[in-house]
């Protein structure tokens, strides 16, 4: 697979074919040809963005933080051609780009945290140069901040799914109980996430399986079925007791809310039987 090289907010390096540059004789037309493709993360299909002899490669005009995917097609002068393997790559932090090479301060590091900059901020706690516990301008800590925002470190392992870091926030004393600003639980969160390792652990360490957010009334269940639509995650709460008959605040049920997912331009009919 191509070998990624430097990396940017907007940009990133691509090169390959180290050791068969050397060896290129006669014309241009008996060298071998390469093709970088992209990939459309709706279509799930590659599209060429550059075909040429060059070994290297810069793709440019890229969002910041965000996931890219690329492969190699690689064409003999007879035609014949191959294709590598996939490699992914995320491009930086448009703020944390402009700061390379800039001491961090403080500023910068609750800068990270107000605009949710994970990226800059575990550059910055990894530096371990700043203090945590720095007030801003206005008497908050990072951590304050963080809060206010109203997401805790347990609904973010959950969500991402480190079962050691749950699990080490658990011994800690971290609840199932605490809710962010929309009424979600951490057990919500680990639904969205779809990691069913960490949901499994949550549900056998007391984790109650039917709360509801206080926005919606919706279950860890009708986020899956409305959202998500894993079935793996879906299967493990209705094992664990979840109601498949729990309704939200409108009366609707899991299995109501699921064609909302996968039919957004179909009509709800207005009158349903139960059954």
């Amino acid at each position: 697979p191509p070998v990624v090289g430097k990396v940017t907010h907007h940009s990133i390096e691509l090169y390959w074919d180290l050791e068969r540059k050397a060896k290129r004789q006669g014309p241009q037309e008996q060298w071998f040809r390469f093709s970088v493709e992209e990939e459309d993360p709706k279509m799930h299909t590659y599209g060429i963005i550059y075909t040429g002899y060059a070994t290297k490669h810069v793709v440019e005009g890229l969002e910041p933080r965000t996931l890219y995917r690329f492969r190699l097609k690689v064409t003999s002068p007879t035609g014949e051609y191959e294709y590598s393997p996939v490699i992914s790559v995320s491009t930086t932090s448009e703020y944390a780009t402009a700061l390379r090479g800039e001491p961090i301060s403080s500023e910068h590091f609750h800068r990270a945290v107000n605009v949710n900059d994970e990226d800059l901020l575990v550059q910055i706690l990894q530096g371990g140069q700043v203090k945590v516990d720095v007030p801003n301008k206005f008497g908050f800590t990072a951590l304050m901040v963080a809060a206010q925002k109203g997401y805790t470190s347990l609904m973010l392992a959950c969500y991402a799914g480190h079962l050691d870091v749950v699990k080490y926030l658990r011994r800690h004393g971290a609840s199932w109980e605490a809710r962010d600003l929309g009424g979600c639980t951490a057990l919500h969160w680990a639904a969205d996430g779809g990691h069913c390792n960490v949901i499994e652990w949550m549900l056998q360490d007391g984790c109650e399986v039917d709360v509801a957010d206080t926005r919606s009334s919706w279950t860890p269940l009708m986020r899956v079925s409305a959202v998500s639509g894993n079935q793996r995650v879906a299967s493990l709460l209705i094992e664990a007791g979840a109601n498949v008959n729990m309704k939200d605040k409108d009366g609707k049920t899991p299995l109501m809310v699921c064609p909302l997912r996968t039919s957004p331009k179909k009509q709800m009919p207005k009158k349903s039987s139960a059954h």
